[in-house]
């Protein structure tokens, strides 16, 4: 064999080698970024007992939402860590449920002035938008990482080699459900 085909040769095994960490490293990122929103879900799951404990006694009327919150966050922490995609898909969908709650919640709480001028009540809602403007971002950082390594892996040659760098199903985005897009009617709540 000649010089040329050695080279060629050699040339293909480097570009095969590199896609095939460009994928690796892609697939750990999304990872890091999955684990990065874990991180901000797992806090806003600890401020939660806390939203229902001081929300409790200001609207025993509203036991049956405060309820419902529980047990949605119950169904949401049951996920853990997972990178099977539809695992994290149902994941997702369970963290959906449970803001769309909290979100009744905080609408049905202008309801209660006592619970609105509450200082335990106004610092766990400060806590919990924090929470959830760092929730947001994470799940910018994951989607930004998805499309990262779907473009690697849909790309030639990256097709040939996702499967061997563990990435059979490329991960889902997140995207806000269809009541996540709409505005809360706040009127609602108030009856």
């Amino acid at each position: 064999m000649s010089i040329g085909v050695w080279g060629a040769a050699i040339l293909s095994a480097m570009v095969l080698y590199a896609w095939y960490a460009t994928i690796v490293t892609r697939r750990n990122r999304v990872a890091e970024a999955l684990a990065g929103i874990d991180v901000q879900l797992t806090q806003r799951h600890d401020l939660i007992p806390n939203l229902l404990a001081i929300a409790r006694r200001f609207m025993e009327h509203e036991r049956g939402l405060l309820d419902e919150i529980a047990a949605l966050r119950s169904k949401a922490t049951g996920f853990g860590n997972t990178t099977d995609p539809a695992a994290t898909a149902g994941k997702f969908a369970a963290e959906a449920q449970l803001t769309a709650g909290l979100g009744r919640l905080f609408a049905v709480a202008e309801n209660y002035p006592t619970l609105k001028s509450d200082g335990p009540m106004i610092e766990a809602q400060r806590g919990y938008q924090e929470v959830e403007t760092n929730i947001a971002a994470a799940r910018r950082f994951y989607n930004a990482a998805v499309g990262g390594l779907n473009d690697a892996i849909q790309i030639f040659p990256g097709p040939l080699l996702a499967g061997l760098a563990g990435v059979a199903k490329p991960p889902p985005f997140f995207e806000a459900t269809a009541a996540g897009r709409e505005a809360v009617d706040a009127g609602k709540f108030l009856q």
